[in-house]
């Protein structure tokens, strides 16, 4: 019961749906329209989570990968370099389109953590599922406040899960979350959010 209870947390809290999931939050509260929001979610989701998705599930069914959440640290390398491409073709055009500055943090973010999680990566495996979670959450304390603090539950949650499932150490876990929070506060500090 707990490996599928630990299964479904990880399943549900994976990166991407947790990417889309900031995207649209971000979208909508940094902009004035529902179009606006819809446009900026669309441009942002182009960029960051459907080529990394694609070249996961084209790697998958050339079964040069293991899982479709990496689980094997080697296989985590080119993933990288796709995330950071991704990320930083946002961090240089989104100033140019006009993007908002909410948007422009996260993938300032986003490059930053990903540059950091591959240096990591070339000696030790780090959680990204935890990550992902505690920059989101980081993010949504810093632009929702007090109300979105009772996202904070899905941190440990989703650090138990890894754990639980054995993907993770609970050093690889804090070590994501700690160096995600850490990025997700400095750039929004910079950008002028927090």
């Amino acid at each position: 019961m707990r490996e599928r209870i630990a299964n479904l947390t990880s399943n549900i809290l994976n990166p991407f749906l947790v990417s889309l999931v900031l995207i649209l939050l971000l979208s909508f509260k940094s902009t004035s329209s529902t179009l606006d929001a819809v446009k900026w979610s669309l441009v942002s989701m182009a960029i960051s989570i459907l080529p990394v998705l694609s070249v996961i599930i084209y790697l998958l069914r050339k079964q040069r990968l293991e899982s479709p959440f990496l689980i094997t640290r080697k296989q985590r390398t080119k993933i990288y370099l796709v995330a950071g491409v991704c990320a930083g073709i946002g961090c240089i055009i989104f100033p140019y389109l006009g993007a908002p500055p909410t948007l422009r943090a996260a993938f300032v973010a986003g490059f930053s953590a990903v540059v950091v999680f591959m240096c990591v990566n070339l000696l030790w495996k780090i959680s990204l599922h935890t990550a992902f979670v505690t920059a989101s959450v980081t993010v949504l304390i810093i632009l929702y406040g007090s109300i979105a603090a009772v996202t904070v539950v899905l941190v440990p949650l989703i650090a138990w899960s890894r754990i639980e499932l054995k993907h993770h150490s609970p050093a690889q876990v804090a070590a994501g979350a700690l160096l995600a929070a850490l990025i997700a506060v400095a750039v929004f500090y910079l950008f002028g959010l927090v």
